[in-house]
């Protein structure tokens, strides 16, 4: 899985990058992304999400179990890729809290991964504070809007994570 980094996408995707990182593009994708993806998910069995066609980025469709309700929890994420399999950054559009994702693998870390019509099952760990910055700087060349988050993340620590195949 490899993504055109932003200055290779076309300028319709970096025109949906650059908004997504604002604070109107993230005040309105926050609550609406991800009935979006599932959408458009449904409707192209498994090919696509709304955050990859509207960006050009390949999405991630990350299935966790609930951390309080055991139940499982499917979002899509932009991947990084990662020696060890693919690594995750979890901005949560730059909010105060972390995404409920990230407590998700912190409870349980074994999910599922699917891109596309490939799916596997992985194990998460949190990302060594090496291999955050490194992570870090990869994403931003998908993505350089990770710089506003991060901003406007305050006191809140972005981390990463990393998913290993089982």
């Amino acid at each position: 899985m490899a993504g055109q980094s932003f200055d290779d996408a076309n300028a319709f995707h970096r025109m949906m990058r650059r908004f997504a990182s604002t604070r109107v593009g993230a005040a309105l994708l926050r609550p609406t992304a991800h009935h979006l993806d599932r959408l458009i998910t449904t409707v192209t069995g498994g090919r696509s999400s709304f955050a990859g066609v509207a960006t050009g980025i390949p999405v991630v469709m990350l299935t966790t179990t609930g951390a309080k309700s055991g139940e499982p929890r499917t979002v899509a994420v932009y991947g990084i890729p990662h020696p060890d399999g693919l690594a995750l950054i979890a901005s949560n559009f730059g909010g105060a809290k972390h995404p409920a994702w990230y407590h998700n693998l912190k409870a349980h870390p074994e999910a599922t991964v699917a891109i596309g019509r490939d799916a596997w099952h992985a194990t998460a760990r949190l990302a060594s504070p090496g291999e955050r910055d490194e992570i870090w700087a990869k994403g931003l060349e998908l993505y350089p809007g990770w710089r506003k988050y991060e901003v406007r993340a305050g006191k809140r620590h972005i981390e990463a994570f990393v998913l290993s195949r089982d």
